[in-house]
This record gives structure tokens, C-alpha cells and sequence, in this order.
């Protein structure tokens, strides 16, 4: 009987991780109309990057999405040219200005201790940043080396900032993780259609609700149909 409920507990979990993964990279939609041709679940800080390469033009069109660690924080997402770590990314980070708007602004990454607002070594433009539901987006496009096919990219959250200049970020595990190689000629899950315009985001919101409330519903009914076994199994 005991090992009966565990597997079934164990279901539960299954389940539930299942149809959390099903709202990943490829559920999501933006407001820039813009379609994305990859995307990807990156493994920390909740965080996603939806992409598309276009290796005759030698850019990199990208939508990083991440909520800050806190409200009032930020995030990043940069390319390290030299090397795998932090240490010499040029990033792009998104905060919420005292004004109450989002701004994205270029920074270099010269130490653990130390970042420095200034133009950046890669050519991007595009520059945007929105704010939304919890989660923060950084839109922008990169000029890479011709022939790049491999990018080391690094990304972040923080939990403040202060006169505008972003605080330094936890130590944690998943924050000293938050680095990898990304493979441009890979293809990932594709991105889905865009979203409508500004002016329909009231809409746009709607339809994401019912996504969540579809989703949500489907997920009830697999705890409805476990929990119905568990009772079974108890009353034998």
C-alpha cells in the first residue's frame, strides 16, 4: 500500500512538472510583431531567448525574458567575445527607471565588482525592453563577427538599483550557472506567431489568460483523476 501512494505521490509531481513545461519558450508571444525562428528554456533564473540568426547579414535578432529577482530589479543578457564567465561580457541590462519606465542600457562587465556603462564592442540596435506580468524583456539586435556560428552568452537578474545603476546580483548556485554556449546553426524550438501590435494588448491578454486557464484546467483534471486513484487504492 505505502509503495502504491508513493508512486502515485510521485505522479502528482510528474504532472505537475509536465504541464508547467508546456508554458516554456514556445508558448510565448510578443508585442514587438516581430517572429522569432528558435527559442529556448535556458536552465536558470526562470529565463528564456527566443532568436533567429541570419548568417548572410552576420546578426543576431533576440528576445531575452526573465523576471527580476525582485520587483524593482533588473536583468541582463550579454556576449562574453573572450571567454565563458561574467568577467568581460558586454551585456544589456533592463530596469525600471524612477520615472516608473523600462529603459535597456548598454554595460560592460569588467569585473564581479565593477560594471561600466559604455557603447559596447558588438554593434546593436533594436534596443528595447518591456516590463509585464512579472517578467522583463530585453529585445535587440546583434552585429557578430562574420562567420560566428558559436556565441558565449551570459545572462542575470538582480533585485535592485540604485540611482539607476543596477546592485549587484546574488552568489547563488543558479546565478554563477547562468552562462553557456549558444550554437547558431542549431535549430531549437521554433517561437510562435507574434503577437498583435500595442494597440491590441488588451486582447492579447485576454487570449493568454485563456491559454493559462486551459492549461490550468487540464492540469486540475490530471490531479482530480490521481487523487480519485489514491481514495481507491484506500478504500480497498
Amino acid at each position: 500500500m505505502k509503495l502504491c501512494l508513493l508512486f502515485l505521490l510521485s505522479l502528482i509531481i510528474l504532472l505537475s512538472s509536465s504541464t508547467t513545461h508546456s508554458l516554456k519558450c514556445t508558448s510565448q508571444t510578443f508585442t514587438n510583431n516581430k517572429l522569432y525562428k528558435n527559442c529556448t528554456d535556458l536552465p536558470t533564473l526562470g529565463s528564456y531567448l527566443h532568436y533567429t540568426h541570419d548568417a548572410d547579414e552576420s546578426t543576431l535578432s533576440v528576445v531575452f525574458s526573465a523576471p527580476p529577482a525582485k520587483p524593482d530589479g533588473w536583468i541582463a543578457w550579454g556576449i562574453n567575445p573572450n571567454g565563458t564567465g561574467m568577467v568581460g561580457t558586454q551585456a544589456l541590462i533592463a530596469f525600471k527607471k524612477s520615472n516608473g519606465k523600462i529603459t535597456v542600457k548598454p554595460y560592460n562587465l569588467v569585473s564581479y565588482g565593477q560594471i561600466v556603462q559604455t557603447k559596447l564592442s558588438f554593434d546593436v540596435s533594436d534596443t528595447a525592453a518591456e516590463y509585464s506580468d512579472g517578467v522583463m524583456r530585453i529585445f535587440a539586435t546583434w552585429e557578430l563577427p562574420e562567420n560566428t556560428t558559436v556565441i558565449n552568452q551570459v545572462w542575470q537578474v538582480g533585485a535592485s538599483v540604485d540611482d539607476e545603476v543596477p546592485a549587484k546580483h546574488a552568489f547563488d548556485p543558479v546565478n554563477l550557472n547562468s552562462k553557456g554556449e549558444l550554437k547558431l546553426n542549431e535549430t531549437s524550438a521554433a517561437s510562435p506567431s507574434p503577437s498583435p501590435s500595442s494597440s491590441d494588448d488588451d486582447s492579447a491578454g485576454k487570449e493568454d489568460k485563456n491559454e493559462s486557464s486551459r492549461i490550468g484546467g487540464i492540469r486540475f483534471g490530471l490531479y482530480l483523476a490521481v487523487l480519485f486513484s489514491v481514495f481507491g487504492f484506500l478504500s480497498l
